[in-house]
């Protein structure tokens, strides 16, 4: 039996837990029984939603019913994002949010976030807290037929979730401006083509028919190739791509060139810092953000700090250091002045304010970064020793770093998804990173794949 959490929340995937009827209804029932209101009459709400998976109504409604048999009521969203959830969770006095979704993972996976009634992802302690009542099978015993909750649909939550965004973007106008938006037939195929026609924009709308097994399929964030080739056919003035539950951004320049996450929270950045937003001239990123953002963003005079990878680890270290504006180069990205958590399209709109605000093409922007050649190789292992203590990996690490000194860098890491290890070289030369990165996905391969 494998770990319920990894660093996007709760977790579930078909290669680290199985995610299933029983063990939905069994997380429900946790989640209710840890965030149910004490000292107080009121019952409690527990808002649930999902994204546009198969399995999703089946996992949703096994929550509820746990959520239901702990005593809590339950407020069903159907397909939204996650950010919306999390949004709708602290605007309708909910004491948890609960997301059935895999993210950016394909169909036949699934698990569940969990958010806190102001919408926070939730701490190490609060999650392995719901984990041990998960896997003790505790239910917090038997409750009275009378006090059992009840379930109902939440009025019109793409809309409230809508008014959200729209009230977000702060009077941004996109008229004449040429948007190709790809969906990855989630969670965001409905609200994100409406949002921004309410702006203004030309929309393009691409994968924006879900099946319930074509999410994330060679589209989205993760498949950014058939929104660049549309993006140059269509002469737009950019691109956007969602992940499966709409926390993630990726963006394409008007050549068809596909943008990096650290890229994209670069230019959020320099406009955060020129209308005089950026709280503390700072931003926080993660150990995996690319070395030019660094440089590039020393050259502005900003201050980055980094935490773990995950953006619940963000947004912890931009709460220390009372940062504003944080973010991955995976796509996820937090504007603390609007939202508790990442959301694609909050991120999409701070983008297309620095284009407009600018007045000038989103490859231009961009360009004010330069990314160092990356190579990043997940290698399948059986199980997840501490690198460090494997005498093979760590000597194979240390021989690539006295080769590239000051002029790149190395970094390990499993995935908080799935028994993966992410060997990640950052160097002078694309050959070169190439070559150091096999070597050393070669050696963690042989020792513990």
């Amino acid at each position: 039996m494998g770990k319920l959490f990894g660093t996007d929340g709760i977790r579930g995937v078909a290669n680290v837990y199985p995610m299933d009827a029983p063990t939905a209804l069994a997380v429900g029932r946790a989640v209710a029984v840890h965030f149910a209101p004490r000292g107080t009459s009121s019952r409690g709400l527990v808002v649930i939603g999902q994204d546009t998976r198969l399995s999703g109504d089946m996992l949703a409604h096994a929550a509820a019913a746990g959520a239901c048999a702990a005593g809590l009521d339950v407020a069903l969203t159907g397909v939204l994002p996650t950010p919306g959830i999390a949004r709708l969770t602290a605007a309708n006095g909910a004491c948890a949010g609960v997301v059935i979704s895999a993210s950016h993972n394909p169909y036949e996976d699934n698990g569940i976030k969990v958010f806190d009634g102001k919408g926070f992802k939730l701490t190490d302690d609060t999650e392995s807290r719901l984990e041990a009542l998960v896997m003790n099978g505790h239910g917090g015993g038997r409750i009275s037929s009378r006090v059992i909750g009840r379930v109902r649909n939440l009025p019109d939550p793409g809309g409230q979730y809508l008014d959200f965004l729209l009230d977000a973007a702060g009077g941004l106008s996109l008229d004449a401006i040429t948007l190709v938006l790809d969906c990855a037939n989630g969670a965001a195929y409905q609200v994100a083509p409406e949002l921004f026609r309410r702006l203004g924009a030309h929309v393009i709308p691409m994968f924006c028919s879900p099946d319930g097994t074509n999410i994330n399929e060679g589209c989205g964030s993760q498949h950014p190739g058939p929104l660049a080739r549309a993006v140059v056919s269509a002469g737009a003035d950019a691109g956007l791509a969602l992940d499966g539950d709409g926390d993630r951004l990726i963006a394409v320049d008007e050549s068809g060139k596909v943008l990096t996450g650290d890229q994209i929270l670069a230019v959020c950045a320099r406009d955060m810092q020129r209308r005089g937003l950026l709280a503390n001239n700072a931003v926080v990123t993660t150990v995996m953000s690319n070395m030019g953002f660094h440089q590039a963003l020393r050259q502005m005079g900003i201050t980055v700090y980094t935490s773990r990878v995950g953006d619940r680890y963000v947004m912890e270290r931009m709460l220390a250091e009372g940062a504003l504006l944080g973010g991955e180069d995976s796509g996820h990205m937090i504007f603390r002045d609007v939202h508790t958590t990442g959301d694609g399209l909050v991120a999409a709109l701070r983008l297309l304010g620095a284009l407009r605000g600018a007045g000038r093409p989103l490859s231009e922007l961009a360009a004010m970064m330069t990314v160092y050649p990356q190579e990043l190789i997940n290698v399948d292992v059986k199980d997840k020793p501490e690198l460090t203590d494997v005498p093979q990996i760590a000597a194979a690490v240390a021989r690539v770093e006295k080769a590239l000194g000051d002029r790149g860098r190395v970094l390990l890491r499993y995935s908080g998804t799935q028994n993966l290890c992410r060997v990640m070289v950052e160097g002078p030369s694309r050959e070169q990173t190439k070559d150091f990165c096999r070597q050393i996905a070669d050696v963690v391969k042989k020792a513990i794949g």
